[in-house]
This record gives C-alpha cells, sequence and structure tokens, in this order.
C-alpha cells in the first residue's frame, strides 16, 4: 500500500473514531486547510534571509506540524471528493512541465505566459 493511501487511512480512521464527519463539508474542510497553511506563513511573515534561517532551525518542529496539519486536509478532502492526490499530481506536473519548459523558464520565476 502506498504511503499516502496509508497515511489516507490513519487520518479517516481518527476522524471516524471521533464523529467528526459530520463536520467535514468541503466549504469547511477547504477553510481548514488554508487556516492551517497561513499557520505555516506565519512561521515566515516579516523576516529577512538570515531571520527566516534562523527562525526554520530554532522552531523546525513545529513547522514540521503546521505542514502535518496542511497535509492532513490535503488527504482528507482529496479522500471525500473522490480525488486520486497522486493522479492528480502527476498530471498537474505534466502541465506544469508543458507550461514552463525548462530550456524558457530555468533560473526565471516569470509566469508561464509570459516566457
Amino acid at each position: 500500500m502506498s504511503t499516502i493511501n496509508s497515511l489516507t487511512k490513519r487520518i479517516i480512521a481518527f476522524r471516524n473514531a471521533r464523529d467528526w464527519k459530520q463536520f467535514h463539508n468541503p466549504k469547511d474542510v477547504a477553510l481548514s486547510l488554508v487556516l492551517e497553511a497561513t499557520e505555516v506563513m506565519e512561521h515566515f511573515q516579516w523576516k529577512n534571509k538570515e531571520e527566516m534561517e534562523e527562525h526554520v532551525n530554532k522552531n523546525r518542529n513545529e513547522i514540521a506540524e503546521e505542514l502535518a496539519d496542511v497535509l492532513y486536509w490535503v488527504l482528507l478532502i482529496s479522500h471525500d471528493l473522490d480525488i486520486d492526490i497522486v493522479k492528480a499530481l502527476d498530471s498537474k506536473s505534466k502541465k506544469n512541465a508543458k507550461k514552463y519548459p525548462v530550456e524558457k523558464a530555468k533560473g526565471k520565476h516569470t509566469k508561464y505566459y509570459k516566457l
């Protein structure tokens, strides 16, 4: 079984044991995902490069927990909407490879339609 499937089964079991599915409509799960992503962002807000490096070194575990929360909600919503997240990532990666060919995009942060 893949790691993604194993993780998804664990979070579904966690949710089901607490009878929380009743609260997990797509809108509220998406909101939870965004809220957790902002908690990741808070670790870097208002910091310059040196401050960020120091912060990461001192707060790696807290940042990891926030990233885990983001992953939790991604796996939950993809499960609930019957989306194969691995296939979706693969498909999106192929689209991005076409939008951002190496020969045009390497070393640039330019939007694809301006390359």
